[in-house]
């Protein structure tokens, strides 16, 4: 293969070997986190897509839980019941493979027992098959690094591995996103497996409905009995705007006592320096 698909197919060969090499190391070194479900600030399925190189983009998460858990997961955390939690995300397009995110500030607008504070940051490294959106199986590792204040996760550092990996079949998308969280403090039986999938029917080229699953097993030591695992399903719609603001929101039901039985969420992006005529 010559030309540029075929230097990005060299490029990103290089770069899927690093990629590897990251994943063992990271998996090695990670150790036991805590087996509750605190509140979260993203409720995302990834699907492999980035901006463009030199392209700035910034998304509003806000997620709201009319009726959830009453109590906290570890003392003196967030309560999720009432509580409105969100992060301003800012990503960075730096080549057709590599996206550089930022999550700054985490933040809760309102919860019972903390009130609004701001919950941290979080760094994100997001490595893709260039150009997902036009392959029919498409794939990619996310990486993230989080410094928490103790209100939001008991341990003050914690990580994320993300693998994604989907498919696009005419209008409908597959996407898996099997997700290995760790706070640094055990084995790599401690690694805590919290997966998302996602299943979307493209109405058109602007408009999508989704059907979501969050789940949180537990760790690989220790899967938890069901009742006290994380499971929700969501309805979900997209809609993006060449123009103005893309939009996904959802609503999300926990059929587990280690769920919340209702959340809400909304999402809100916009490029920052692309014009029309810049873009695809």
């Amino acid at each position: 293969m010559s030309g540029p698909r075929g230097a990005w197919a060299r490029a990103w060969g290089k770069c899927s070997s690093w990629l590897v090499a990251c994943a063992i190391i990271a998996v090695t070194c990670a150790m036991f986190p805590a087996a509750a479900f605190g509140q979260t600030d993203e409720i995302q399925v990834y699907d492999a897509q980035i901006e463009n190189p030199g392209i700035w983009n910034l998304m509003i998460h806000t997620n709201f839980t009319p009726i959830g858990r009453t109590q906290p997961v570890f003392p003196d955390s967030i309560i999720a019941n009432d509580s409105l939690n969100g992060a301003a995300e800012w990503a960075y397009g730096v080549t057709p493979w590599f996206e550089q995110g930022l999550y700054l500030p985490v933040f809760s607008l309102h919860s019972t027992n903390q009130g609004a504070t701001i919950n941290g940051f979080k760094i994100r490294e997001l490595f893709v098959r260039p150009h997902a959106e036009k392959h029919k199986f498409f794939y990619g590792l996310n990486f993230e690094f989080s410094v928490n204040r103790d209100y939001w996760e008991d341990r003050t550092i914690t990580s994320e591995i993300r693998p994604i990996i989907g498919a696009h079949l005419g209008p409908w998308d597959l996407i898996y996103n099997p997700i290995v969280d760790t706070d640094y403090t055990g084995g790599l039986g401690g690694l805590q497996y919290n997966p998302a999938g996602r299943v979307a029917y493209n109405v058109n080229d602007k408009w999508a409905v989704a059907y979501e699953e969050y789940d949180g097993f537990g760790t690989f030591h220790q899967i938890l009995p069901l009742r006290d695992q994380f499971h929700e399903a969501w309805a979900v719609m997209d809609y993006t705007s060449r123009r103005f603001i893309d939009i996904e929101t959802g609503v999300g039901v926990g059929w587990t006592a280690g769920s919340d039985r209702l959340t809400l969420k909304l999402m809100l992006s916009r490029d920052l320096n692309c014009r029309i005529t810049r873009c695809p």
